[in-house]
Order: structure tokens, then sequence, then C-alpha cells
């Protein structure tokens, strides 16, 4: 990658100013996720994130000590939304994901950025970028971005049952590509819990997750065969028949009702 679109992102006065508060507290803290994948596709990433090995009182004690607000309603999973100089930085230490089933969690901190790497869903959201303009790329996601492929970091069927969401992430995700590299094997594994995440996961979830989906580059491989025959993906149907069935009329009305409408 050109080390001027990263330095573009480092160089920004917010991220800058955030990094060098806590760099000055001896406290390691790069970049993460998406805002590091978007950069290999070329996109302005609205989210960005950030994470840290101090844990989250220390992170408060350096931001109150540079007056920067902040909302740490999720403190307790080890994040905290920073705004330096006004922008939307989300802040988490780096942690491991134990005894996680559905959208449940036990954290343990750790310094280790690999072991954090290991707990996001997909090889291309585990990057980080550190202030000396290096990405460290655990799981080769940037090959993976090459290649328009979504990969799994670990076991598949086990990330989906430790969190359900993941099934609905992977369809967005596809919109990333204007032809993704889909593995069959793994997309038969993914659409084989859709039913199964419908028991965890509430219909108000699932929409907003299926919304995103339409703000994605390429919207209609989150919904269809696009370059094959144009057939809807399993889950759309599913999805469909239990807002029948739950009479979600908002996910009818306001959301699936828009799939049709892009494919014209």
């Amino acid at each position: 990658m050109n080390n001027n679109i990263t330095a573009e992102l480092l160089n920004k006065d917010h991220i800058k100013y955030l990094f060098s508060i806590f760099e000055n507290n001896n406290a390691k803290i790069r970049l993460v996720g998406g805002c590091i994948r978007d950069l290999f596709l070329n996109k302005v990433s609205k989210d960005i994130d950030a994470a840290t090995v101090v844990e989250p009182n220390k992170v408060l004690e350096i931001l109150n000590s540079n007056n920067i607000e902040y909302d740490d309603f999720a403190i307790q999973y080890g994040s905290i939304i920073a705004y330096p100089m006004d922008k939307k930085v989300q802040i988490t230490t780096l942690r491991e994901d134990v005894n996680q089933i559905g959208r449940h969690t036990n954290v343990i901190y750790t310094t280790n950025w690999e072991r954090d790497a290991a707990r996001r869903d997909f090889s291309f959201n585990a990057m980080f970028l550190g202030s000396n303009n290096k990405i460290y790329d655990y799981y080769n996601g940037i090959n993976d971005l090459k290649e328009k492929k979504i990969r799994f970091i670990g076991e598949t069927e086990e990330r989906i049952k430790e969190d359900y969401l993941r099934i609905y992430r992977y369809f967005r995700f596809l919109g990333l590509f204007e032809i993704p590299n889909i593995i069959l094997s793994e997309q038969k594994t993914v659409e084989k819990y859709i039913h199964e995440s419908l028991s965890v996961l509430t219909n108000e979830v699932v929409r907003q997750e299926i919304l995103k989906m339409f703000n994605m580059p390429y919207p209609l491989n989150c919904f269809y065969n696009a370059y094959k025959d144009q057939i809807k993906f399993k889950w759309v149907e599913i999805i469909k028949e239990h807002f029948i069935r739950t009479k979600f009329e908002v996910g009818l009305k306001k959301c699936l009702n828009r799939i049709d409408n892009i494919i014209n």
C-alpha cells in the first residue's frame, strides 16, 4: 500500500492529537478494523476505531486529564467513545472474549495485539495501523481483500455461535466487492444458523444490520447471487417469513421492501 494513504489517515488532526496524548502516557494505541480495511478499498471510513493496551480506567484518566469528552456506556466491554477535537473515535482496550454465546461474552483484558485480533470476526477487520505508519496484519486480511474474499478468523461454525450477528455481517460485507469471491462451503455454514440466530437476535437488531447493507458499495451482492442467476440468498426469504410471522411491520415496510427495488 502507498504509505501516503495511511499517512493521510494518521495525519488527521484529531487522530494525531489522540495518539500524542496516549503516547505521552506510555500507552500504546493503534487504529483498527473498518477504517484500515477501507483504506485498501479506497473508501473513506466514517467510523474510526482504536485499540490500546491500557485498561478502561486508565483510558478515562487520560481523557479526563486532557479535557476530552467521552461516553462510557460500553465500558464493561472495554470500549469508550471519545471525542477528541469533537470527532468521534471508539477506543477499546485489547481483550479476549471468553464464554461467548450469542451476543454475550466475558472479557479478559490483554496486552497482546494478536490475541485481540483473534477475537474479531473477519480477517480484514483485524488489521491495526500504528503511529509508525505500519500495518499489523495477523490474519492475512490484506490478501483476502485482494482476493475479494470474506474469511472468518478461526472455525466458522464456532465464530457464528459466539455471535449470531456475524451471519448478517458476512452477507453485508459481500457488498464490499463488485464480484465477491464466495466460498460455497463457508456460505452454507453461515446459512445453516439463520433460524437459530432469530431466537437470539431481536428483530430490530437484524433490521439495523440489513439497513447497513443498503449503504454498501455493491448492495445487490448482499441479497442476491447476482452474478449467477439473480436468485435471492436463502437468508432473505427466511427473514421475510420471520418478520411476517412476528408481525414486525417496520421490518417489512421500511426494510425488506427495499430489496426488490435495488435490482431495478
